[in-house]
């Protein structure tokens, strides 16, 4: 059975994004676990405003993997890309029955509402060393307490990647 994993980085401070949604200050070619975690899922999850950002970096990144995106708006269906959805419960009932991993990419409303649902197995955060200061936070309107057991800590060139289970 596949699991859910939010693999993601932020400020020191707990910033996914600035206040625009850009991600500027993020290291580029940074030393990390990227490329093994890319290689250990199948599906990628998304929010429409990350999938909106991800198009402004030129060509959609996430091909050959089955790409969701979660919209309000139910006149989306489709494109090249991705599939649009809109019920997280409903829809993450029928994907988590799949065999591979999938990454749920961004964005923070996302989070929540998967954090909610209790959906997320595990979190994969890369601390980067920059505060910025305000921007978009990791976590939004989280109405619950959810515990988490640290079960690995990595560093990558002046990086900390922190993987938790999350306890349900």
């Amino acid at each position: 059975m596949g699991k859910i994993i939010l693999y993601i980085a932020s400020s020191l401070d707990g910033y996914i994004a600035r206040e625009n949604g850009d991600v500027d200050w993020l290291p580029i070619n940074t030393d990390s676990g990227y490329d093994n975690f890319y290689k250990s899922i199948d599906t990628v999850i998304m929010g429409k405003k990350t999938y909106d950002q991800i198009l402004t970096f030129g060509d959609y990144p996430y091909k050959g993997k089955k790409s969701y995106v979660f919209t309000r708006n139910d006149s989306l269906t489709k494109d090249e890309n991705v599939e649009f959805v809109s019920n997280v419960e409903e829809f993450s009932r029928n994907l988590v029955s799949s065999k591979g991993n999938i990454w749920l990419v961004g964005g923070s409303e996302l989070f929540s509402a998967f954090l909610e649902h209790k959906l997320v197995d595990e979190i994969i955060l890369s601390i980067i060393p920059t505060v910025l200061g305000k921007g978009i936070p990791l976590f939004q309107n989280i109405n619950q307490e959810t515990n988490l057991k640290l079960i690995k800590t990595t560093e990558y060139s002046g990086l900390a990647e922190l993987t938790y289970k999350v306890l349900k």
